[in-house]
């Protein structure tokens, strides 16, 4: 049937069936979608877009609105409304698609990535890689300065952007490449879901200004005053990570820990796993994510492409 360009407000009941894809509920998560394209629109965006490669994205911008263009061009006039749809809509605001195994090269998973996520908007500067993306390897051993890329501790809950001055509306993850790795799945938890999140999200703390630091990992010099909690169509939304939030009492510290135990705790954040050449991508404003420990080993590999950016205004 053709897709409407609005959401059912029932996530499990909403199927559409559109030209060279399929949109239906996720098997891991009772909030998500997963989109099913033909093989035969992969195919052919990646023979379009032979001639395009990384580097022609990372220094030719308007190149990224080409090739979500191209993608788009292969499939219908809804399927950027509804991709907006689901990342928009308070009851899901998430998705993942992937490549389906149609290639291998992380160039080309550069390509695809990049034009799912123009459809829905446009990327900010990374500063962390020097451009609109990162790209970043897991492995046994690592001396980072923050839990990104430490394998085998929990990567707790938290929105993205915090310690930077632009709006972070989406994230997108995809996974390039995984070798030896047993554990590590995604944990995400949206806020509607979170036991919790009337009792922090009214707390006199809630609208406080705390400071962000970045450590030097992240290349961002600024400090930046966040609020963890606002209010977006009157909707509580979240801005947090443990790690680079700075108290300035002994009472902003203990709330902070609490509210990073209650997130870590509920029985509502759930592990999801992510197969390589797929990703995911989430409303930044209302889903939190992190990632469970991986189980030791010596030649533990693992390579993540984010990217993360602001709504499309049009």
């Amino acid at each position: 049937m053709n897709a409407p360009t609005k959401l059912s407000h029932t996530r499990q009941e909403f199927f559409c069936e559109g030209n060279g894809y399929r949109i239906v509920p996720h098997p891991e998560h009772h909030r998500m979608y997963h989109i099913e394209l033909n093989n035969q629109v992969i195919d052919a965006f990646f023979e379009k877009t032979r001639h395009i490669n990384s580097q022609n994205l990372e220094y030719v911008p308007y190149m990224r609105f080409v090739i979500a263009q191209i993608l788009e061009s292969l499939l219908d006039h809804k399927f950027r409304g509804l991709l907006r749809g689901i990342l928009h809509d308070r009851l899901t605001g998430g998705y993942t698609i992937g490549v389906q195994g149609r290639t291998m090269e992380k160039d080309d998973y550069v390509k695809f990535g990049t034009a799912v996520s123009h459809l829905v908007g446009t990327s900010n500067f990374d500063a962390m890689s020097g451009t609109y993306y990162a790209r970043f390897l897991v492995k046994d051993t690592d001396s980072s300065d923050s839990y990104l890329r430490q394998a085998y501790r929990l990567f707790t809950l938290h929105t993205d952007g915090t310690f930077v001055d632009e709006p972070t509306d989406w994230l997108l993850m995809m996974k390039f490449e995984e070798r030896n790795a047993k554990g590590g799945e995604s944990r995400l938890l949206h806020l509607d879901d979170w036991e919790d999140l009337e009792k922090f999200s009214t707390h006199p703390l809630a609208s406080y200004e705390f400071t962000y630091k970045a450590p030097p990992s992240k290349n961002v010099q600024q400090t930046i005053k966040r609020r963890t909690f606002f209010q977006l169509n009157n909707h509580p939304c979240a801005c947090f990570i443990d790690q680079f939030v700075c108290p300035e009492t002994i009472e902003h510290a203990t709330w902070l820990k609490d509210l990073s135990d209650s997130m870590e705790n509920s029985p509502e954040t759930k592990a999801m796993p992510l197969p390589v050449g797929q990703l995911v991508m989430l409303n930044n404003l209302f889903w939190l994510h992190g990632r469970a420990p991986f189980e030791k080993h010596p030649e533990l590999h693992r390579e993540l492409m984010r990217q993360r950016g602001t709504f499309a205004a049009h």
